[in-house]
């Protein structure tokens, strides 16, 4: 392991996510989400099943921070659940206090124990009022209207607050929400799953609306908060690591940049550079949303942080043929085997994961290099297990897989700082076992074990007493 390499107030926990972990889905006047709306249709969650008890921490705060405690946590990222503030979601629809009250007491209580919180303001949960109202992220105009004041309710409510997240992942939101249609709301070409969508346009047009609406949060908060309550605010973008699956053809080379262009420069080229990258023009034209004057000038510099969240690599390989309408990588193939034979690494509960925590590090230095340096929150960063959900309760708090996980990208951090990447803080995904998504409660990425048929009781695993002594050993301490 490298030596103590960060920052002394470097900040390190875990991260989670309001759908995923609260329930009380109607406590205290909570409207619906568009998850609500999208778990009730039959065959779109892998085991049936919703966010509708999950983990219960609407109820159970104090065990949730108890939990952070014993980790030795000094910092947790969670996100608010729009339709608990505004259950309609916009603009002119009432605000509920209650759900203010909620947040604003588990941010005092995070707080006194010394825990540092990392607000994400949405984390896909969009209430299902503005879906149905106008179509949701479709509607540039309402949509970025109605996330602005959104966000002015919260930053006006919880000043305490010092680390803001506009939106999580906008990459997901974009294309399975509104191409491959494996998320809320659904949306995709391929009528056998959806009545609605177009998967060569709506993503495209999405990503740009909530770049927009994230500029426009930004410039709220720079404005009319910033100066009195001293924190600061950023985007969290979502990327894997790439390897050409040939290294010495040109054309895989060119294919691995272009992948990390369709995922991660999507939405980080327009706030560094104030563009969308090259290849994705080229590719896909008009349908690509072009940028007024206005536009670019509110999203250029829209970032006082860069969040990134990362959990793999693949081997890329180059595609001879055009692209199809409604490809979304780049016209190319992601593997998990090299031309040698090379295996990206071991098999997860997750078909789209295999550790690789030196992808992790190039990653990292990839970011830092293409946009000039930024400060870097790793804002999530974890695993599932092959298999943890069959396993004995016994078996599955000895996650010796998971906690090797975390040995091996925490290297790879500390490696990447000495690089030169300014890494300032890492929250690895998940405190607990949680609601994933289209794969109901079959995957597991918690630290902690929690017995949903036991009345959610939690039982901290082997890896929840891991991350703690990694840190402890790599932070400065004068």
């Amino acid at each position: 392991m490298t030596t103590a390499v960060l920052p002394k107030d470097f900040l390190w926990g875990f991260a989670t996510a309001s759908y995923q972990i609260e329930g009380a889905p109607e406590a205290d006047g909570r409207g619906p989400s568009i998850w609500d709306s999208f778990c009730k249709i039959p065959g779109k969650i892998a085991d049936g099943s919703s966010g509708d008890v999950a983990c219960d921490s609407y109820n159970r705060t104090a065990e949730d921070i108890a939990l952070l405690k014993l980790t030795g946590a000094k910092a947790y990222r969670f996100s608010i659940s729009w339709s608990r503030i505004i259950p309609i979601g916009g603009r002119k629809d009432p605000i509920n206090q209650a759900g203010i009250d909620f947040y604003k007491k588990f941010v005092d209580d995070l707080l006194a124990e010394g825990i540092t919180p990392f607000v994400t303001l949405f984390h896909w949960d969009l209430p299902d009022g503005l879906d149905k109202r106008y179509g949701g992220l479709l509607n540039k105009e309402e949509f970025v209207a109605d996330y602005g004041h959104y966000s002015r309710v919260l930053f006006e409510a919880i000043p305490k607050v010092k680390y803001w997240i506009t939106f999580n992942e906008p990459w997901c939101s974009s294309i399975l929400g509104y191409s491959t249609g494996l998320f809320a709301p659904g949306h995709t070409s391929d009528r056998t799953k959806s009545a609605v969508g177009d998967s060569s346009r709506e993503c495209w047009t999405v990503g740009h609306n909530l770049l927009l609406a994230h500029a426009t949060a930004v410039k709220i908060y720079r404005e009319e908060f910033k100066a009195k309550d001293g924190g600061e605010i950023g985007i969290t973008l979502n990327g894997d690591a790439v390897y050409p699956w040939d290294p010495s053809d040109p054309l895989d080379v060119e294919a691995a940049e272009r992948k990390l262009e369709f995922s991660i420069s999507w939405f980080a080229d327009p706030i560094y550079l104030g563009h969308y990258p090259a290849s994705m023009v080229k590719q896909l034209g008009d349908r690509l949303p072009s940028w007024t004057p206005e536009e670019i000038a509110l999203v250029k510099g829209s970032n006082d942080f860069y969040g990134m969240n990362h959990y793999t690599a693949n081997y890329i390989k180059h595609k001879s043929t055009p692209a199809e309408a409604d490809d979304f990588l780049g016209n190319l193939e992601t593997l998990f085997t090299a031309k040698n034979g090379d295996g990206i690494g071991p098999e997860t509960q997750s078909f789209w994961l295999r550790p690789n925590p030196q992808g992790f590090r190039n990653l990292l230095n990839w970011i830092s290099k293409r946009y000039g340096g930024p400060k870097i929150y790793c804002t999530e960063n974890g695993t599932s297990l092959k298999g943890e959900n069959d396993l004995p309760r016994e078996q599955i708090l000895d996650d010796e897989f998971r906690a090797e996980y975390f040995r091996g990208y925490v290297d790879a951090l500390a490696k990447a700082v000495q690089d030169g990447v300014d890494v300032r803080g890492y929250l690895a995904w998940s405190l607990m076992d949680n609601f994933e998504w289209a794969e109901g409660y079959e995957t597991r990425f918690g630290v902690t074990f929690v017995d949903y048929e036991g009345g959610q009781k939690r039982y901290p695993k082997k890896s929840a007493k891991t991350v703690g002594p990694l840190f402890e050993s790599l932070i400065k301490k004068d």
